[in-house]
């Protein structure tokens, strides 16, 4: 959510950073509203604060009694048919004021987070190289795409994923399944050891949390919905709202989050290389980093985020790219990204496993997680932070086709070894 004190300081700036996302939003007829709820709000307050008065003079009177009985219940009288007056006035008010800030609330609900200064405005498009580490493989073969090679090597069941669940699902066997758990352990392994809080949080969530994390209510209709939960998109949804309502004290900051789940998405899927495997999927594994900070520290936690991603992805010997991406392409609750980006070969181009991304104040202010500063100064918002650390149905179709050899095996990289994996999968095929 945006802080509504810079829409009514700023409303050109606010309009202008929107406009980098190609949006054109009415910044006037919201303030025009937003006048209208405080001086809407302010009438039902007098309204209140005048039934109170009555209320207290009603009950000091009938206390009194005495030899001026008379006059006082003729009084009360006149009193008591004021507060029912009162009261009709009051009742319309309110309703006046629900309504309104029904409005007021909608329209600041669907506006996205405002990007930082330093990222462009527009689409994909518009997305910038940062660098490129590593070179693409060379082959002295024709190479196969990750689909064949996970089906020649008995990997990735998608038929009887399929069968089971529907389009958009496969089943990991053997070495594949091996090589996915290897994979999850590695990352988990790496981040504890910097220092990051393991978490397994629960898989079924309430709107609250959709809402905090800036999913809901605009892509409510993307997740799948259980009864009046739904099952979390990533990780990230869930760790947004884990201090949720909480004052948290300075001298905690940064909180350090790593968490294992499956997520669940509606993601279209089709018939092309691009969408085929586990490239695009309703249900893949994920690792998630996340960070609670003070907002002074967030860049730093950003580019340390982007760097613990970086490491994983080289450490494990494949060639890739960091983009920054451009305004339209960054998700609506985050001001900045950095994607970090594998080659797959049989696209002849990049595929992202991990977004690196920075909040701001935008998912703790619809949170409401504050802390409290050391030198006792009023509570301020914190900043959060969230990365794929990583996200492994794109990453195995990269080590599969970056790392395949001659003789159809895969070369596996020398980080999974510890976890059981041969050295070569496919190699007892042979």
């Amino acid at each position: 959510m945006l802080d509504v004190t810079l829409i009514r300081n700023h409303p050109d700036h606010v309009h202008d950073a929107l406009r980098k996302r190609g949006l054109d939003v009415d910044i006037p007829a919201f303030l025009t509203l937003d006048t209208q709820l405080r001086e809407t709000r302010t009438t039902v307050e007098r309204l209140r604060a005048e039934r109170r008065r009555i209320s207290t003079e009603i009950a000091a009177r009938r206390r009194m009694g005495g030899a001026a009985e008379a006059a006082d219940d003729l009084h009360v009288a006149d009193l008591q048919t004021q507060a029912k007056a009162l009261a009709q006035r009051l009742a319309q008010a309110e309703v006046g004021l629900k309504r309104v800030e029904g409005v007021w609330r909608e329209f600041l609900d669907g506006l996205p987070n405002l990007p930082d200064e330093d990222v462009v405005a527009g689409g994909k498009e518009n997305n910038r190289v940062l660098r490129t580490v590593g070179d693409p493989p060379g082959f002295g073969f024709v190479p196969k795409d990750h689909v064949r090679i996970a089906e020649d090597l008995r990997l990735v069941d998608h038929r009887r994923g399929v069968a089971l669940a529907g389009s958009g699902h496969w089943v990991y066997r053997g070495e594949g399944a091996a090589l996915e758990w290897a994979l999850l352990n590695h990352f988990l392994d790496t981040h504890r050891r910097a220092g990051y809080e393991f978490v397994l949080p629960p898989h079924l969530l309430t709107r609250e949390a959709g809402y905090a994390a800036g999913q809901f209510p605009k892509f409510a209709d993307e997740v799948f919905q259980v009864d009046d939960h739904f099952l979390l998109p990533t990780a990230e949804t869930a760790l947004a709202s884990l201090h949720r309502g909480e004052t948290l004290d300075e001298r905690e900051l940064p909180l350090k989050y790593v968490a294992y789940t499956p997520c669940y998405r509606k993601e279209s899927g089709g018939y092309r290389t691009a969408e085929r495997g586990t490239l695009r999927g309703h249900q893949f594994n994920k690792v998630e980093l996340f960070q609670y900070t003070r907002p002074a520290d967030s860049e730093a936690a950003q580019l340390e985020l982007l760097a613990r991603a970086e490491e994983l992805v080289a450490g494990l010997g494949l060639h890739y790219r960091v983009t920054q991406l451009a305004a339209a392409d960054t998700s609506p609750a985050q001001a900045k990204t950095y994607d970090v980006e594998v080659w797959l070969p049989s696209l002849g181009g990049y595929t992202e496993v991990s977004s690196v991304s920075n909040a701001r104040a935008y998912q703790a202010r619809r949170g409401g997680v504050r802390y409290r500063p050391q030198n006792g100064g009023k509570p301020a918002y914190v900043h959060t932070l969230n990365a794929s650390g990583l996200a492994t149905s794109r990453l195995l179709p990269a080590i599969l086709e970056q790392h395949q050899r001659a003789d159809g095996t895969v070369a596996v990289p020398e980080a999974l070894w510890r976890w059981g994996l041969p050295e070569v999968l496919g190699a007892a095929m042979r």
